[in-house]
């Protein structure tokens, strides 16, 4: 996934394909992962849906065609860019790529701390917090105004050096591998890149579904932002169930697509990450 698929990307970028063979390449993905959550799974009862399956399918439609959308402002951000100059256009296509993977890591990083202490981000965060199963598919379930303000803040700095429309495109399919790698029910192991890289392993502690304990591991491709900012955790014996994903102090959040848009702006929502704890059994 991370070097056949987006490798498989960066080539059809490469070669001038037209855009819309990405979105094949994620439904490919989103195969590939489907097929080996039911191959090895971490737990056999996160396979089965549980009425969400339209809802993810929901979401997941949603935010990747406004993500394709949102490439078409690319090149008008970039004939705007104050330093366009500064964008390395010589290096291979492939090492431009890593580097706007590097800068994105940082930006979404920061934007999804912030989403678990401000009152008003933690709203629109919470829709992602709210699965009670974790596979694939969770990484894709977000709220759109959140997803496109993680969007935000990991491309204005690439949009601001100039990021040409090709990297922007494949760093966009990138993103959503990433997401399905991150959230799999795939019982993979990473060995000594576990600190490492973001994936599954390690995501599945941010998903504890008590304030402060699940306020960790942030980031979005690796986790060493979180070693920075002191958020990285991971213990290799803790297994995980349904009964420690969601939101301790919202269990019965809602649960159909339209009714989870809607939710954020609901009076009754907790307005931060410290109101969705309770006592940790």
């Amino acid at each position: 996934m991370l070097l056949g698929i987006n490798g498989a990307a960066i080539w059809l970028v490469a070669a001038d394909a037209p855009k819309l063979w990405l979105l094949a390449v994620v439904a490919f993905a989103v195969g590939c992962s489907f097929a080996a959550e039911r191959v090895l799974p971490y737990l056999p009862a996160w396979n089965t849906p549980r009425g969400d399956g339209r809802r993810d399918t929901a979401h997941a439609f949603v935010n990747e065609v406004f993500t394709l959308a949102g490439l078409a402002v690319v090149p008008a951000a970039a004939a705007l860019a104050p330093a366009p100059q500064l964008w390395p256009d010589s290096w291979p296509l492939w090492s431009q790529v890593l580097l706007a993977i590097a800068v994105a890591d940082l930006g979404i990083t920061l934007v999804h701390r912030a989403s678990h202490h401000v009152g008003w981000l933690w709203r629109l965060h919470a829709v992602h917090h709210s699965v009670t199963r974790f596979y694939g598919f969770n990484g894709l379930m977000k709220h759109p105004l959140h997803q496109s303000l993680e969007t935000l803040g990991g491309v204005t700095p690439l949009l601001l050096l100039g990021m040409p429309l090709d990297v922007a495109s494949a760093l966009a399919c990138a993103v959503a591998v990433q997401l399905l790698l991150q959230h799999s029910n795939a019982d993979y192991r990473t060995g000594p890149l576990t600190p490492v890289l973001a994936l599954n392993q390690g995501h599945r502690f941010h998903h504890l579904k008590w304030a402060g304990i699940g306020d960790v591991n942030f980031g979005l491709f690796t986790l060493v932002w979180d070693h920075a900012m002191r958020t990285y955790t991971y213990d290799p014996d803790r297994r995980f169930t349904s009964e420690d994903l969601g939101m301790a102090a919202k269990p019965h959040y809602p649960n159909t697509y339209l009714a989870q848009l809607a939710e954020p702006f609901r009076p009754d929502m907790p307005s931060t990450g410290t109101p969705r704890t309770g006592a940790r059994p």
